[in-house]
């Protein structure tokens, strides 16, 4: 069966550090795009994506510098990397497959973020 699923959310305060994690089953992740997205109250976004036919990941502007898209494609999963959070950093969180930017699939469940004093 085909399946993301993310795990990690939580609640934190702000400029704190919080690492989602996103694992594949059911293909080979080396063989696809995998983009983590979010929805928030302003709508959804696509946060960072790490394509298979280019090494340097694309991200959001708001979050360079201080999110980073991990793919360890041995062990089929995708991590999110994200420090220096704010309070408008959550939201729930999603991977997802297939080609940045184009088109996504497969759909994990998601994972909260809460970032809140």
């Amino acid at each position: 069966q085909v399946q993301l699923v993310e795990s990690g959310g939580g609640l934190v305060r702000p400029g704190e550090s919080l690492t989602l994690s996103c694992v594949a089953s059911g293909f080979t992740l080396e063989d696809y795009d995998i983009g983590w997205f979010r929805q928030a109250p302003g709508g959804e976004e696509t946060v960072a994506c790490s394509s298979t036919s280019d090494s340097v990941p694309s991200y959001l502007d708001s979050v360079k510098g201080r999110f980073t898209i991990i793919r360890d494609n041995a062990r089929k999963t995708i991590s999110l990397q994200m420090n220096s959070l704010k309070p408008e950093n959550a939201a729930r969180y999603y991977c997802a497959r297939d080609r940045c930017g184009e088109m996504y699939s497969v759909w994990g469940q998601g994972a909260q973020g809460t970032v809140s004093s």
